[in-house]
């Protein structure tokens, strides 16, 4: 089978950060012995549109660049129809891609992220057919496969991101702390995070429009160095106000780690409280401070939950459990 992958975000070499899950999931297929061509910026003329902080931070930081959007866009689509010349099935990531995917004349499928959500719920009527022209969408998470439904998907089918799952994990480092991955940004809730976890020893890993409130930040680190992070820490936090999915949080669990995460998204997918870890109000400090602290405290709590997330992470989040199923799916489009 002959797949190509549209997407306006994948890693340019082994430390780039952009797009890392893309390319797992197709490496994970490749694996399976899918042949894939993947069409992403790195690939065509993105007049400065693509990567740094992302496609829509990057409008927002520098609004005059929207009116390379439509040069970006044909450049997108000529490359795709390029590449899907003898392709079976085309995936677009994001639902912008389906445009460069509509384009190949090819069946294709999309798969919706969050971002792309959140622009298509201000313009619904420009969303409705790029899904209904769709031979399938898939989705990440139930929350995600709910909104796709009301943005105009007759179906929409879930299957989680896949994460590395070590087959050892580390103890962690003592004392215990706190540890927050991601982009710092309101809308991770790296603001909340800060406030909750005043006084309380804690580790931040990553960086965004937000950095200069915290100084403390690490930055981003390659993705092969990531786990080192998540293994030394014993208590890992996903303080999101909103979530499509949540790969930090299903990183840490492939870790063993006891995870604090907003009761928000794809974030309810992945953290049963009690079970394989907590979730705490959106936007509520004062519960999130509560929660990380009963978990620093309790070793025997962080243990039970953080081994019951590791089992789950094997079983439902596996990058091999991610390629079957996309396959499966590839397989009866193409069909």
């Amino acid at each position: 089978m002959n797949v190509v992958v549209l997407t306006t975000s994948y890693p340019r070499d082994p430390d780039d950060v952009a797009g890392r899950f893309v390319a797992d999931s197709v490496g994970a297929v490749e694996r399976r012995g899918v042949s894939v061509e993947v069409v992403s910026p790195a690939t065509f003329r993105h007049f400065g549109l693509a990567y740094r902080a992302g496609i829509v931070q990057n409008l927002k930081r520098e609004p005059w660049r929207v009116v390379a959007v439509p040069g970006f866009m044909a450049a997108y689509a000529w490359a795709a129809r390029r590449a899907a010349a003898d392709a079976d099935v085309v995936h677009a990531h994001w639902l912008h891609s389906a445009l460069a995917a509509r384009a190949t004349g090819k069946p294709y499928v999309v798969q919706l992220w969050g971002t792309d959500v959140e622009l298509a719920r201000r313009a619904p009527f420009l969303a409705r057919p790029l899904l209904r022209g769709a031979a399938a969408v898939v989705a990440a998470s139930h929350a995600l496969a709910e909104a796709g439904t009301a943005l105009g998907a007759r179906a929409v089918e879930v299957i989680p991101a896949g994460v590395e799952v070590p087959l050892d994990v580390a103890e962690p480092d003592q004392p215990p702390h706190v540890l927050f991955v991601g982009r710092l940004s309101e809308e991770k809730g790296i603001l909340e995070f800060l406030e909750a976890t005043e006084g309380i020893p804690r580790v931040i890993v990553g960086d965004g429009p937000l950095r200069a409130r915290v100084p403390e930040a690490v930055g981003f680190v390659p993705p092969g160095e990531l786990g080192q992070w998540y293994a030394r820490a014993s208590v890992v936090c996903v303080p999101s106000r909103r979530e499509g999915y949540g790969m930090t949080a299903r990183e840490a669990m492939a870790y063993g780690r006891a995870v604090v995460a907003s009761d928000t998204g794809g974030l309810r997918d992945a953290i049963r409280t009690g079970e394989t870890g907590l979730l705490v109000p959106e936007r509520d400090p004062d519960s999130l401070r509560a929660a990380v602290l009963q978990l620093l405290g309790d070793e025997e709590l962080r243990l039970r939950l953080g081994t019951a997330a590791r089992a789950v992470a094997r079983e439902q989040f596996s990058q091999d459990a991610e390629a079957a199923a996309l396959i499966e799916v590839w397989e009866r489009v193409a069909g």
